[in-house]
């Protein structure tokens, strides 16, 4: 991941130096389930242990440099490792494993501490779009069906409703965390003809795994539905993020990105404040849903295992946790900064749209009165378009039309917008982790 999208939380997780100490850990811990069934002596064990060399810059160069010769990145650890740590005891390191065993169950560990990290971040963004929600549910704003507008809604609602599909998101998140919060240490084949089973029982317990059953890799769906995780949030704060966006259009005006003092938003044209971290983060979600699709292509391997996930999993895991991350506090930083425009938003309902936001209103008025629904709805349709053709206000129309014979008081309760929004609180009650 380019250095402008990646966390260092997360990017130093997936660093090679991460990568070498845990798989050196994964290396060392086998060696003393090893010691307790004594098969490796146990004082081998201890100096194994207590030479465990650093795995710094200097390490992870070695292992490279080792690496173009044995063209394997993990014979080349080994072989670097067994040198640091001299031998005889050296020479225990990797018995009776096989590459996977080290790598899957140390990227699996690596995985399951970054997903803590998402988790977190995700219940941060539900958390302030909750806020919001409770902050904005009396202010009313018009809804849109087709980018037309419809009848009216609340801020609140549409906070609520992100909320909502944000906590979906967490769900998600758990289950694929429970899913790739595993180990398998079971040798060539996973049939565990070099290694006895309890040496995997014995290094998934230290490393908090579960040991599961596996061919030579642990199987591929359990990454693919990180990655599916990463891409059902990566949609959601799109859809968030791009209701922000048409929102914000100069036209409508009934929200706003926030604007830091200093800020500019056009190289060009002084007035421009764009909602570019908005548009940010729709254009990378079309990324984390790039690297999904080749997550799903890395489940079908041959036989018992290939190495054709092995290139895709170095670009697209590393790259799509830190860019969930960066994403899902970007997202937050804008559900809580998001700038409200109240009064613009109900001019736009009441004044802009002419009041046809009522017309569902006045057509069940005109039903209540005893017209059939065809015959209201055709009254309705052509005072609507009346209303559109002269810009005259859409009550007006209806008022002065002889075909309505509604009461003073059937318009007015048509034309109530606090009765439209009588249960607006309603949608408050589904926010359950609210306290």
């Amino acid at each position: 991941m380019i250095p402008r999208y990646a966390p260092k939380d997360v990017a130093e997780i997936f660093s090679d130096e991460r990568r070498f100490d845990m798989m050196l850990e994964v290396e060392l811990l086998a060696a003393e389930a090893l010691a307790e069934l004594e098969v490796v002596p146990v004082a081998d064990a201890k100096a194994l242990r207590s030479r465990r060399p650093v795995v710094d810059a200097a390490f992870v160069a070695a292992v490279n440099e080792r690496e173009e010769i044995t063209n394997h990145d993990t014979a080349a650890f080994v072989d670097v490792v067994q040198e640091r740590i001299g031998m005889p005891e050296g020479a225990w390191v990797h018995y009776g494993l096989t590459s996977s065993d080290v790598v899957d169950t140390a990227l699996c560990y690596c995985l399951t501490q970054a997903m803590d990290i998402v988790i977190t971040e995700v219940t941060n963004l539900r958390d302030a779009l909750t806020r919001r929600a409770v902050e904005t549910v009396d202010t009313p704003v018009v809804g849109r069906t087709h980018g037309m507008h419809a009848e009216p809604t609340t801020y609140g609602q549409k906070f609520a409703l992100f909320a909502l599909q944000v906590d979906r998101d967490l769900e998600r998140a758990n289950n694929a965390r429970r899913a790739i919060a595993v180990g398998k240490l079971s040798g060539a084949v996973g049939t565990f003809s070099n290694i006895d089973p309890s040496v995997e029982t014995y290094v998934c317990q230290h490393l908090g795994l579960e040991p599961v059953p596996a061919t030579q890799v642990i199987a591929r769906d359990r990454h693919a539905e990180v990655l599916y995780a990463c891409a059902a949030i990566g949609t959601s704060i799109e859809q968030f993020a791009l209701e922000v966006r048409l929102l914000a259009r100069s036209e409508v005006g009934e929200m706003e990105e926030p604007f830091a003092p200093g800020q500019k938003g056009s190289s060009a044209m002084p007035h421009k404040r764009n909602p570019v971290v908005a548009e940010r983060l729709v254009g990378l979600a079309r990324v984390l849903r790039g690297y999904l699709q080749a997550g799903l292509e890395d489940v079908a391997l041959w036989h018992e295992r290939d190495i054709s996930h092995s290139s895709v999993e170095r670009v697209v895991l590393p790259d799509a946790l830190q860019l969930t991350v960066y994403m899902l506090r970007k997202a937050t930083w804008l559900a809580d900064g998001a700038v409200v425009h109240a009064e613009r938003a109900l001019a736009n309902l009441t004044e802009s749209s002419l009041g046809l936001v009522f017309s569902q209103s006045v057509l069940l008025a005109l039903i209540e009165s005893g017209m059939n629904r065809d015959e209201a709805y055709r009254i309705v349709q052509k005072a609507s378009r009346a209303a559109i053709e002269q810009r005259r206000n859409f009550r007006e129309v209806i008022e002065s039309d002889d075909e309505v014979a509604l009461t003073d008081a059937a318009i007015a309760r048509a034309f109530d917008l606090d009765r439209l929004l009588t249960h607006r609180r309603r949608i408050l009650e589904s926010l359950t982790w609210r306290t």
